[in-house]
């Protein structure tokens, strides 16, 4: 059944404004619509009130309209006017012998709901005015729980499918089949193109804003080709107790943040599955470049000047600030900091100084810094490129934020995923230009390094003199998550 994973829909009746301020819903109100979703789901609903059980289930019945057996569970809240706390939810949980998660809580009152959120509880707010948050039969209010109730292991059903991708436009005229249900690929015209450029990336590690890094992060990598990045397809994999409302969160980000940066959301799949444990996001970007402008890693050559822009594990920052929050504050970063650290989301693009580096010309490679910190990109780009590098450890720009965060978790800064960084080498002769053209577009940039000769090794140097190389098997990040 579709509320399997939901045991109890508890309803806060002081939480809930009659229609207008009238006393009673209008004659013929029955609340079918609701009486029918919890009898067909095999929800249980019960009553959260200071009132009486009779007098509770009398205002119930005048709010929303659907009137509950005298069996029905009554949870006695605590007296006086202000909202119970977490420890009375979680207590009720506990002498039901139910998890908490398995409960609902209906309301109009923000503290009450807080508070069983804070508890575990699922929450579901409504409108002041019990009109609007039921409808006729209830009908509006089922659709309301119905985008709350966790959904089965499996594809996204069809139903949901078509109706969230039906609040999308799509609009690009080189799309020749838009996304549907039914519909498994993509077609898009590309007559005239001369080079179309491919590339795949999942977000496993983030779960907040994890549609804006499933794009930014795809992007990034085609803008190192010089190419403009066009059209996305996402597959969204979904741990157990998903809901709809949840998905449809993630759908709207990734919608978005597409729209920001002009690029088309033009299919993709999305499941629920156990064979997760937390949202991930496989994105694949395609975007096009006149072949002459194309920048192949394969041009570098000796002498070419490595810069790096933004600083050390920008994404990282922003993912330890966004995932890591409480073990940040007792390990005593104030909150203003850790604010700001996640304000770092939003430098994860490197679209805009690809595109200024790329116009300068004199480009030979563009590499942008991902898993495994900017040591890691350093020696890919030396691989990709065929070049032996030349870095000064000690140039590699390191925010303050980075630096603590990092110190307080034990973690290494260069180690630690870092897309919004991006490297580049550039003929020496360009390379002023190159930098001026970054700085223009408001972004850092540092000159990090050089090509010294052909092959594929890194030479990491510290005050003039030799360092072995810091190589990290896997992101410094994923041990906080393993």
């Amino acid at each position: 059944m579709a509320g399997s994973h939901l045991h109890t829909v508890w309803f806060h009746p002081e939480g809930i404004s009659a229609p207008g301020g009238s006393a009673a819903l209008p004659a013929g109100a029955t609340g079918g619509a609701l009486a029918r979703f919890l009898r067909e789901t095999g929800l249980r609903a019960g009553i959260a009130s200071r009132l009486p059980p009779a007098a509770a289930r009398r205002r119930l019945a005048s709010l929303l309209g659907v009137r509950l057996a005298k069996t029905a569970a009554v949870l006695a809240l605590p007296a006086g006017a202000a909202a119970p706390g977490p420890t009375f939810f979680r207590a009720a949980a506990r002498r039901l012998g139910i998890p908490p998660e398995r409960f609902l809580a209906v309301s109009g009152e923000a503290p009450f709901l807080e508070a069983a959120r804070r508890a575990g509880w699922r929450t579901l707010g409504l409108d002041c005015d019990a009109a609007q948050a039921s409808g006729p039969g209830g009908a509006a209010l089922v659709e309301r729980l119905r985008m709350e109730l966790p959904l089965p292991a499996g594809k996204l059903p069809n139903e949901w499918l078509a109706r969230f991708l039906h609040e999308f436009l799509f609009q690009d005229p080189s799309l020749l089949i838009n996304p549907g249900v039914g519909e498994d690929i993509a077609a898009v015209d590309v007559t005239g193109e001369e080079v179309l450029i491919l590339k795949s990336d999942p977000i496993t590690f983030a779960t907040d804003a994890i549609g804006q890094y499933a794009v930014l992060v795809n992007a990034n990598d085609i803008a190192t080709a010089g190419a403009d990045p066009r059209w996305f397809l996402a597959t969204l994999l979904f741990p157990p107790g998903t809901t709809p409302a949840g998905i449809r969160g993630v759908l709207s980000d990734l919608s978005a943040f597409c729209r920001r940066w002009g690029i088309t959301l033009c299919g993709g799949h999305t499941e629920v599955t156990d064979a997760v444990v937390r949202p991930v996001v496989c994105g694949t970007m395609a975007g096009r470049v006149r072949r002459r402008e194309l920048i192949d890693k394969r041009r570098m050559r000796p002498g070419d000047v490595l810069l790096m822009t933004k600083s050390a594990g920008v994404e990282g920052t922003a993912i330890l600030a966004r995932e890591f929050a409480p073990r940040l504050r007792r390990l005593g970063l104030p909150a203003s900091e850790i604010a700001r650290a996640r304000g770092f989301l939003e430098r994860i693009s490197v679209l805009a100084e690809a595109r200024s580096a790329a116009a300068c010309g004199g480009v030979s490679a563009m590499h942008d810094v991902t898993e495994g910190g900017v040591a890691t990109a350093i020696a890919e780009l030396a691989a990709a490129g065929g070049c032996e590098l030349r870095v000064d450890l000690e140039a590699i720009p390191v925010r303050p934020e980075t630096r603590r965060l990092c110190r307080l978790l034990g973690l290494d800064p260069l180690g630690l995923i870092g897309s919004g960084s991006l490297l580049i080498a550039c003929r020496p002769g360009r390379a002023p230009r190159v930098e001026r053209a970054i700085r223009h577009a408001g972004i850092e940039v540092t000159r990090i390094g050089e090509a010294v000769g052909k092959g594929a090794a890194v030479r990491g140097f510290r005050r003039g003199r030799p360092v072995p190389w810091p190589r990290f098997a896997v992101d410094e990040i994923a041990r906080l998550f393993a």
